[in-house]
């Protein structure tokens, strides 16, 4: 693997001396396809975005492709989750594209989790891998909150105003326009969902906690053992003991989840199996950051009967 993004770090650098930066549209590449659709709504015309992770992958767990590093050797702006999300592959493709750009501190390198005011679930004392996937900076999906996709709307708006002055009228008035329409959505899903208040819930990753936290649901527990980690036969017979006892009515998993185990659990305890997207592109139809939240909410509804 080295040697490969050494010979791809060979190729980019030849590439970036060869064309020096970018001329017309401001290149973008996202992490995240919410992440790039967002920066699509603020930048418009004057930009051009890519996305790295596919809404169908866990992006935890994404593989560091050379010919990902050769997309960032190209551009003027990287918008990446942070909060260690990309910790196992973002590293490894900024330092095989050679691009000064991106590199950390560089003038095109945005860390999104920085429009945060508040972080969910971050650990306190000594953490280890024995406890699973956990993240030490704290729980990594806010986008799953509507509210931080606005802030970082914001952010990432003011990045691009900073990297193109010129253009900062147009991408002031891009901001303005889809604050207000993300804003007007906010409020029609809240108003929406006021129905779900309070419903007892069980995950399959510890990744909504976001949107339980906006929309007043309480998640009780998960199907995995510890993040990142398969259900054993004991959690699982434990799991649906309370399950049975408490009455819980919802599961919620990814579309990109493994559905065995939440399967075998819904089945033995009568809950419904809620398989939702949990980014843009995670099934057909949900092609942005609106139509994210738009397809979460219906089926929320849905699945809970209310």
């Amino acid at each position: 693997m080295k040697r490969t993004f050494l010979f791809i770090g060979l190729i980019v650098s030849f590439l970036g001396s060869s064309t020096g930066f970018s001329k017309g549209k401001l290149q973008v590449v996202a992490t995240l396809p919410e992440l790039g659709d967002l920066a699509r709504q603020v930048g418009g015309d004057l930009v051009e975005v890519s996305t790295i992770a596919k809404g169908t992958q866990d992006p935890h767990y994404l593989e560091a492709k050379p010919s990902f590093s050769v997309k960032l050797s190209r551009a003027d702006l990287l918008v990446y989750s942070g909060l260690e999300l990309e910790i196992g592959w973002l590293p490894l493709l900024v330092q095989g594209a050679r691009n000064p750009k991106v590199i950390a501190g560089g003038p095109g390198e945005l860390n999104a989790s920085k429009a945060l005011d508040r972080i969910l679930e971050v650990p306190t004392g000594n953490v280890d891998r024995s406890q699973g996937d956990i993240h030490p900076l704290g729980n990594p999906h806010y986008l799953l909150d509507p509210r931080n996709g606005l802030k970082v709307a914001n952010l990432i708006a003011d990045k691009l105003k900073e990297l193109d002055p010129a253009n900062a009228a147009v991408y002031e008035q891009n901001r303005v326009a889809y604050e207000k329409k993300l804003s007007a959505k906010i409020a029609e899903w809240e108003k929406a969902a006021a129905p779900l208040g309070g419903l007892e819930v069980v995950g399959f990753h510890k990744m909504w906690e976001y949107l339980a936290d906006w929309l007043g649901l309480k998640v009780v527990d998960y199907i995995e053992n510890k993040p990142g980690i398969p259900a054993s036969p004991q959690h699982k017979e434990g799991l649906i003991k309370m399950l049975q006892q408490k009455k819980i009515p919802l599961i919620l998993i990814a579309t990109y989840n493994p559905p065995h185990d939440a399967e075998e659990v819904a089945r033995q305890t009568g809950a419904k199996l809620a398989t939702i997207p949990a980014a843009v592109e995670g099934e057909p139809g949900v092609d942005s950051y609106v139509d994210l939240f738009d397809h979460i909410i219906k089926e929320l509804l849905a699945a809970s009967g209310k």
